[in-house]
């Protein structure tokens, strides 16, 4: 006679994992796509084969017992085995092809890389983008995503890439406020109204030197992403640290001083080692550290605002 608990398959794995990762069956049968009364009937079925109970009910959620922590451990190790086997198998592509999902954010797509995605999508139309907007980072590892187009001086050292260039930042206000911005006082503008980026990304250096250098009560508007914050600075909400690829490009603001070194952060491509010798991820990458190198003097800050060209934005340093 077979035992039951040798009849337990793949799906039985991933479905208790999936109720220790939510600690609820609605949410649970939400993340697998199938209903909750199923969610609630394997379950029992389950523990019944085992003999016994996989999680401790609570009204904070489901716990897991020893027995369900031991399930769990063995699902995230299978887990991670055939997502690995996954990866290695989209490395060996023969042809550049299929989905490629790309991770980045909201002000870097909006600002630069969506035209640069129309151009590759024209160059390549058998590789179909899937771009996921994210300011925390994706696991790369666990194929979130294939290639991630971030912000930042430390990128994660399981990933591999190149850096495309390096993002430099200025103190903006509206245009219309500062019509010679070339006679400003530089420190009468501490005596200005302020806008900053919000508590979530205190950890910026334009962040921590706006809250280190301007009085509290200066600082009448946060916004947690960079698109809200150009937006406040051109509407008059205040003055405040913006990228130069997105204060330069906006008609309605102005450089205040010149971009400051130390509020920079490396534009780096990224891709997980077992996919950089994909066709698709590869010809993505060449791409766009091509075109990237093209807007590399707006990027940096070397072409202010009213006194370039489309042109002469695009044209390599």
């Amino acid at each position: 006679m077979v035992e039951p608990y040798k009849n337990l398959s793949w799906d039985d794995f991933r479905l208790i994992k999936a109720i220790a990762d939510v600690r609820s069956l609605p949410a649970a049968a939400v993340l697998l796509g199938i209903n909750h009364s199923t969610v609630f009937r394997r379950l029992g079925q389950i523990e019944e084969a085992l003999g016994s109970k996989l999680f401790e009910r609570h009204r904070s959620g489901y716990t897991l017992t020893a027995v369900g922590e031991e399930m769990v451990a063995l699902a995230q190790r299978v887990d991670e085995d055939i997502t690995a086997f996954t990866r290695k198998m989209a490395g060996r592509e023969l042809a550049p092809a299929g989905e490629l999902r790309v991770t980045t954010n909201d002000s870097l797509l909006i600002h630069l890389l969506t035209p640069l995605f129309v151009k590759f999508r024209k160059k390549c139309k058998d590789v179909r983008l899937d771009v996921v907007l994210a300011n925390q980072e994706l696991n790369l590892s666990k194929r979130d995503a294939d290639v991630a187009i971030r912000a930042t001086d430390n990128p994660p050292e399981n990933l591999v890439g190149r850096r495309a260039a390096t993002i430099a930042w200025a103190l903006y206000g509206r245009a219309d406020d500062f019509p010679d911005p070339e006679a400003i006082d530089q420190g009468s503008l501490y005596e200005r109204d302020w806008v900053s980026l919000g508590d979530n990304l205190a950890t910026l250096k334009a962040v921590k030197f706006v809250h280190e250098h301007v009085s509290p009560e200066r600082i009448g508007y946060k916004v947690n992403t960079v698109l809200g914050l150009a937006e406040a600075v051109e509407q008059g909400l205040g003055i405040g640290h913006l990228p130069c690829f997105i204060g330069d490009a906006r008609p309605g603001l102005i450089r205040l001083a010149p971009p400051t070194p130390d509020f920079s952060a490396d534009l780096w491509l990224l891709t997980h080692p077992d996919l950089r010798h994909s066709p698709r991820v590869r010809v993505f990458l060449d791409f766009l550290a091509a075109e990237v190198a093209k807007q590399r003097k707006l990027i940096e800050g070397q072409v202010q605002q009213h006194r370039f060209t489309s042109e002469e934005a695009s044209q390599p340093p």
